[in-house]
């Protein structure tokens, strides 16, 4: 059932049978015509228009959704945005690191464009503006954890029926395609320099990276344990993790252990390392910080017998190595004379990972068992960043088809 009222005037019927139009309090003022329709449940629900036309659209839409069953309420779509991306927020099943930067992507990029709007208000047009200067002020990465929130906060918005349809999943809405370049990798004579450029203290962990292809927070998480010096092996166990301003161990990326082969002359690096330095015991909570703690003995630890943070490391120990080793420039000092680098991406911990991929292809190692050394859970992942550094394709190709077709035979004059 669904009619239009008028809250102008009313009929009033006389008793002789007439009946006369008279106005009501509300005469002049606010919207004039109500629409009136049931819910699903029989509440009878209603809308203000100030044209009769509009109204009776209204009434009608509603109705028909009710039939459908495609109904929502048009008052719940009044919600702020912000929240339901608490309610979103807080719904979502990841590990501790990921909810800390989801929620740190909102309270940046998110919560002052969207927060205080209702997700009804919230249009296809305003969110592809939103994402262009998103665009052109942050990495792509940022644009699309931006957007994953934004998208989730709707989508949810549509499951509680607040809203029947999201705004960000119209053909409009566009998020820039993530550019990918390929990768190319340091030389021996770059690594060795890196490798030497580190003091005594540091200098097994770019040894590692290099010879064991291990992420940093797998490096810095390292621990004696983990060392097979009889069967030539790494047992990677454990990343040290970052959760906001506090550490936790946890597993390595991908939540999956695995081995990795451990060349003798890293082996010999090892044990001459822990010769010099001893193991530091160190003890954090499992996973999350409220994690069961558990005690390592990790292979690296900082000058205040501590383990390794990764801002640290990166600006006072690997960067200075870089700058001796001549693959960037000495720093400029800023207002309050500290030293400010200029790095890339391209200059990271991270090229000692491609380093060793590059090595373990020129070397034979198959697709899926360089996949299994880095921790890759897809092959496919690591045959698209990695085939270009598999040598000899072509030449491959050729001799191949060369030993099964060609013979030599007489070649007989026209």
């Amino acid at each position: 059932m669904a009619y239009v009222k008028d809250l102008w005037t009313k009929t009033i019927r006389h008793a002789d049978g007439r009946t006369e139009k008279a106005r009501t309090t509300r005469y002049g003022r606010g919207k004039r015509w109500l629409a009136v329709w049931l819910d699903p449940n029989g509440k009878e629900v209603s809308e203000a228009f100030q044209r009769k036309t509009d109204a009776d659209k209204r009434a009608d839409e509603m109705r028909t959704d009710v039939i459908r069953g495609e109904y929502v309420d048009p008052h719940a779509g009044k919600i702020l945005f912000g929240e339901v991306a608490a309610r979103w927020l807080g719904s979502r099943v990841v590990d501790p690191s990921t909810k800390i930067r989801y929620e740190y992507i909102h309270r940046l990029h998110v919560a002052p464009v969207f927060d205080k709007r209702q997700v009804k208000s919230i249009k296809p047009s305003q969110i592809q503006a939103w994402i262009s200067d998103l665009s052109s002020r942050f990495e792509t990465s940022t644009v699309y954890t931006a957007f994953l929130v934004l998208q989730g906060t709707l989508s949810l918005a549509v499951a509680d029926e607040a809203i029947k349809r999201s705004p960000a999943k119209s053909p409009i809405v566009q998020v820039p395609k993530r550019t990918t370049e390929e990768i190319i990798a340091w030389s021996d004579q770059r690594v060795l320099a890196v490798i030497d450029a580190h003091s005594e203290l540091f200098r097994l962990l770019p040894i590692i990276g290099a010879a064991c292809g291990l992420r940093q927070g797998e490096l810095f998480g390292l621990a004696l344990e983990d060392i097979d010096f009889d069967e030539g092996l790494v047992r990677v166990r454990r990343q040290l993790k970052r959760l906001g301003s506090k550490f936790v161990f946890a597993l390595p990326k991908n939540d999956k252990e695995r081995i990795v082969p451990l060349p003798d002359w890293a082996a010999a690096a090892v044990r001459a390392h822990v010769a010099k330095f001893p193991p530091l015991p160190c003890t954090l909570p499992w996973e999350k910080l409220t994690g069961t703690p558990r005690t390592c003995n990790l292979l690296f630890r900082w000058t205040d017998d501590r383990y390794i943070r990764s801002r640290g490391y990166s600006e006072l120990v690997w960067k200075p190595a870089l700058v001796k080793a001549g693959v960037i420039p000495p720093p400029a000092q800023d207002a309050r004379k500290r030293a400010r680098y200029t790095t890339t991406r391209k200059e990271g911990l991270h090229q000692l990972r491609h380093y060793y991929a590059s090595v373990m292809l020129t070397g034979g190692v198959s697709v899926k068992e360089l996949a299994e050394y880095l921790g890759h859970a897809d092959p496919g992942f690591t045959l698209r960043v990695y085939a270009h550094m598999m040598p000899g394709s072509h030449d491959r190709a050729r001799k191949a088809i060369d030993k099964r077709l060609f013979h030599p035979r007489k070649i007989e004059s026209a």
